[in-house]
C-alpha cells in the first residue's frame, strides 16, 4: 500500500479548464515527494483533491489506503494539512491556537497538554508560545501552522508551498524543520513548491507538473544525471542564424540535449570542456557572435526547462532578465 496512489486523476471545471489531466503518482511510505510547477500548473488542485477539498472529474485517488471521494472522512482522520496562507488566529497566543486545534481534531483532552508541549518543542516556540500571534514573524507562524498539522499525529502531511513568501534565510529553517519533522514522526510529506533548491534539498522523488500533466517523475538526483554531466549556457547577439547553429551544434557527439529561449541557448552535454571550443569554432561559421558563456553542472532548474522548454522562475516574478539568470547561475556554479 502506498501513501499516495492516484490513477488518471483529472479535474475539469465547468468553463472547460483542465486543471489536473490524468495524473498518475505513487508516493511510498516514509517519503518526502514534491511536486514541482509554475503557478497555474495544477498543484494546489491536485493537492485539494487528494485533501478531500475538491472532487476528482474522473481518475481515482487514495491516501493512506482510503479513497478520497469515498471514504472522505477516514482521509481526513488520516492526514495534516498546511496550506500556503496561514490559518493561524493572530489573536490567540501560539499555545491558545494549538489547544484550538486539538479541539478541532477530538484529540483526547488528557493526551492535549503533553502533546501541545511536545510539538511546540518540535518546532522552536515553546519560549513563545504565550505570546500573541500577531507578534510572531512570518517564518514563526508558518512553524505554527506546521505545527497544527502535526497536533493529531497524521500519517500523511501536505505542506502546500511552505515557504511561499519568506526570506531565504528563513526559508531554509522552515526546510531544516521539515527534515526535523519527517526524521521524528517517520511520516509521509507531499510538497508542493515551485522553488527548484527546495525541492531538491528535501525530496526523494519529485513530479514536474506543467499545464495539470506530469512530465517527468524521478529522484532530483536521477533527474539530474540524465541530463548529462554538464550545462553549457551562451547568448548570442541575433537569432538570425540561429536554427543553423543549432544544427550544427546537434551533430556534436556529446551534446545530449539543447534548448532555446530567445538569443540563450542552453546545451545539456556529458562533457562541456569539449564541447564549448567547438560551440565557438562553430558560431563564426554561421555567422553568430557570443556575447557571454557558462558552464555549470545540473540543477533541477535545468531539469524543468529540459521537460517543459521554460524557466520556472520566470513564470513567478523571478530571474526574468538575462543579468539576473547570470548571476544566480555564477552563484550556483
Amino acid at each position: 500500500m502506498y501513501a499516495i496512489e492516484t490513477k488518471s486523476l483529472s479535474k475539469i471545471y465547468e468553463n472547460g479548464l483542465k486543471a489536473v489531466d490524468e495524473v498518475s503518482i505513487k508516493v511510498d511510505d516514509g517519503e518526502i515527494f514534491g511536486f514541482l510547477g509554475p503557478n497555474g500548473a495544477g498543484k494546489s488542485t491536485t493537492i485539494m483533491i487528494l485533501t478531500t477539498l475538491l472532487k476528482p472529474t474522473l481518475g481515482t485517488a487514495h491516501v493512506a489506503g482510503y479513497d478520497v471521494v469515498l471514504q472522505a472522512k477516514k482521509v481526513r482522520e488520516m492526514i495534516g494539512y498546511v496550506q500556503q496562507d496561514s490559518t493561524v488566529d493572530e489573536y490567540l497566543t501560539g499555545r491558545e491556537n494549538l489547544e484550538l486545534q486539538a479541539r478541532l481534531n477530538h484529540i483526547q483532552k488528557d493526551l492535549v497538554k503533553n502533546r501541545i508541549d511536545e510539538i511546540l518543542n518540535l518546532v522552536d516556540l515553546s519560549d513563545r508560545q504565550h505570546d500573541s500571534v500577531n507578534a510572531y514573524s512570518g517564518g514563526m507562524r508558518k512553524r505554527l501552522d506546521i505545527a497544527g498539522g502535526l497536533l493529531h499525529r497524521p500519517k500523511v502531511l501536505f505542506l502546500d508551498e511552505p515557504t511561499l513568501g519568506l526570506d531565504i534565510q528563513t526559508r531554509y529553517k522552515i526546510w531544516e524543520y521539515i527534515k526535523k519533522i519527517h526524521k521524528e514522526y517517520d511520516m509521509s510529506i507531499f510538497l508542493t513548491t515551485h522553488y527548484m533548491e527546495e525541492a531538491d534539498r528535501l525530496c526523494n522523488n519529485i513530479s514536474i507538473i506543467d499545464h495539470g500533466k506530469i512530465k517527468v517523475t524521478n529522484s532530483p538526483v536521477s533527474l539530474k544525471n540524465a541530463l548529462g554531466n554538464d550545462v553549457i549556457v551562451f547568448e548570442i547577439d541575433s537569432d538570425a542564424n540561429l536554427e543553423s547553429l543549432i544544427s550544427e551544434i546537434q551533430k556534436i557527439q556529446l551534446v545530449k540535449d539543447i534548448k532555446t529561449n530567445g538569443e540563450e541557448i542552453t546545451v545539456f552535454s556529458t562533457n562541456g570542456n569539449q564541447v564549448m571550443p567547438k560551440i565557438f569554432e562553430l558560431s563564426p561559421k554561421v555567422g553568430i557572435k557570443i556575447e557571454s558563456i557558462s558552464l555549470t553542472k545540473p540543477t533541477l532548474d535545468d531539469v524543468f526547462l529540459s521537460y517543459t522548454g521554460k524557466e520556472l522562475r520566470d513564470e513567478n516574478g523571478g530571474y526574468n532578465n538575462k543579468k539576473e539568470r547570470e548571476k544566480m547561475r555564477r552563484l550556483r556554479a
